[in-house]
């Protein structure tokens, strides 16, 4: 298996668990079933402070031995879990190995002389990690932890296209499935939880399992350059450099988090115009267009501005309701149902309440199956708000009454009385209807009380008011874009 000094990404072996040509269990498969073990022994806090970072190496002699990052840690384990570690190590090998322990400064120090093998997992790693291989364990399949750092719940059968999306889709699709005639780099960008991270986990898996022999490397802004400065600061700056440069398919996520950082934009760069240049795939995902992104490298912006640029939009009320839908799907199955259902108007409710981010969409919704379960199918929305209603005012300003029937107003060019007279002519009578509905979703007042403040109206009117917007809404899409349009102002 090659060495690397970082393992910013997984060369692909025969295999992670036996190296055919020579009928040998590689260590870093029994190690990942110990840390499964001791993980579940110790607890998750605890495993991860101590046993965390660590990793399996081999000496110069060939001996295993247990990497601690610190001397601190080796004493911890020494004194709180190395015996029942030696246990497992035991048990686990069926090649009988024995594993020393030792902290990452005694190692060093005692191979300076001669290039240590790496086996296992880099402490710096920011693909490779500890908790990938276990998870990876669990079924089996070692080979997986190329794909350590990725969400397995992130992936194209997950993902719902729409108008917002659907071009940025269609790029994904055409570089996971390798191509040919294809951009580079492409450039995903849009604010937070459009679905930009989602894209990029969905091409690395799909690209993984379509040619398997291809070296995948996926990162965030933020484990590139802790992986770089640690590289420099341990003089490994040409083995990241060397690994990053060979990728066939190069992931970052969040690149505008790089701007500012003069050394680290100036490695990024180097690295993008190696791998352009050798015809590799780059794929980044910023927070808004390259040509935006005043602060970062000129040179680095530039070639970002030369590749295929896709805008993702915020979703739109359909494709918002499509997304719970299949989220409902999703939770279903991990809670071992067919199907979990909602109530139509508790679905639109969230549609037309969380508009800004599908994370926060996808958040309700969770939030309401925890607290419901399966009763989640027959819950009604006064319900929904009441559960929702914490989580609706976290952080946001109050909307009240008076503000809906003002923003309206000057919405559609009338007076606010306009709203609250008894004029019935389509020109008011529509948009009043308009404030109603939005009276009812964006606040917690009654149907009664929302009457009350349109001029003295009964909560029937109301009710009416609100169920003829929802028809409207279905086929008007000048309607729907005026009540997000509202809905986006009055939250500010």
């Amino acid at each position: 298996m090659t060495a690397t000094g970082y393992g910013v990404g997984v060369r692909r072996p025969v295999g992670l668990t036996v190296d055919h040509a020579a009928g040998v269990v590689l260590p870093a498969a029994v190690w990942a079933k110990v840390c499964l073990s001791l993980k579940g022994e110790l607890g998750e806090d605890t495993f991860g402070s101590w046993l965390g970072q660590a990793c399996v190496r081999q000496t110069a002699a060939g001996q295993l031995v247990l990497v601690t990052p610190t001397g601190i840690a080796r004493d911890w384990v020494r004194r709180n879990a190395w015996r029942r570690t030696v246990d497992l190590w035991g048990q686990l090998d069926p090649m009988g190995r024995r594993l020393d322990l030792t902290s990452r400064a005694e190692f060093e120090g005692e191979v300076a002389a001669s290039a240590p093998v790496e086996i296992a997992l880099s402490p710096q790693a920011p693909v490779v990690s500890e908790a990938a291989l276990i998870a990876t364990a669990e079924k089996g399949d070692i080979d997986l932890a190329r794909a350590a750092g990725l969400q397995e719940r992130l992936r194209f059968d997950t993902f719902v296209p729409g108008p917002a999306n659907e071009f940025a889709y269609a790029v994904a699709r055409r570089v996971a499935a390798w191509s040919d005639g294809h951009f580079n780099p492409v450039v995903f960008h849009g604010p937070y939880g459009f679905g930009k991270t989602h894209l990029l986990n969905a091409i690395a898996w799909e690209a993984m399992r379509a040619a398997p022999h291809k070296k995948v490397i996926y990162l965030t802004a933020e484990r590139f350059l802790t992986s770089f400065v640690r590289a420099m600061m341990d003089r490994t700056g040409p083995a990241f450099k060397e690994e990053l440069r060979t990728a066939d398919l190069l992931l970052i996520d969040d690149v505008h988090f790089i701007a500012g950082k003069q050394s680290s934009q100036e490695e990024l760069f180097h690295t993008l115009a190696a791998l352009t240049q050798d015809g590799r795939r780059v794929v980044f995902t910023t927070d808004r267009a390259p040509g935006d992104l005043a602060e970062l490298d000129g040179r680095l912006r530039s070639h970002l501005q030369a590749g295929l640029v896709c805008g993702i939009e915020p979703a739109d009320r359909t494709l918002r309701l499509g997304i719970l839908e299949k989220k409902l799907g999703q939770l279903g199955r991990q809670q071992g149902l067919a199907a979990l259902t909602a109530r139509p108007e508790v679905l639109q409710f969230l549609a037309d309440r969380f508009t800004d981010s599908v994370r926060e969409l996808e958040g309700a919704l969770n939030t309401l199956v925890a607290r419901s379960g399966e009763r989640v199918a027959s819950l009604a929305l006064e319900e929904a708000q009441a559960i929702l209603r914490p989580h609706l005012r976290g952080g946001e300003k109050r909307i009240t009454v008076d503000d809906i029937q003002k923003a309206t107003a000057e919405h559609y060019g009338m007076k606010q009385a306009d709203l609250i007279s008894e004029r019935r002519n389509r020109a008011i009578a529509r948009p009043r209807q308009a404030a109603m509905w939005l009276a009812k979703h964006l606040t917690t007042r009654s149907l009664p009380d929302i009457g009350r403040r349109f001029g003295g109206r009964d909560h029937t009117t109301v009710l009416h008011a609100v169920r003829r917007i929802e028809e409207l809404k279905a086929a008007d899409p000048v309607l729907t874009h005026d009540l997000e349009t509202l809905t986006r102002k009055l939250r500010g």
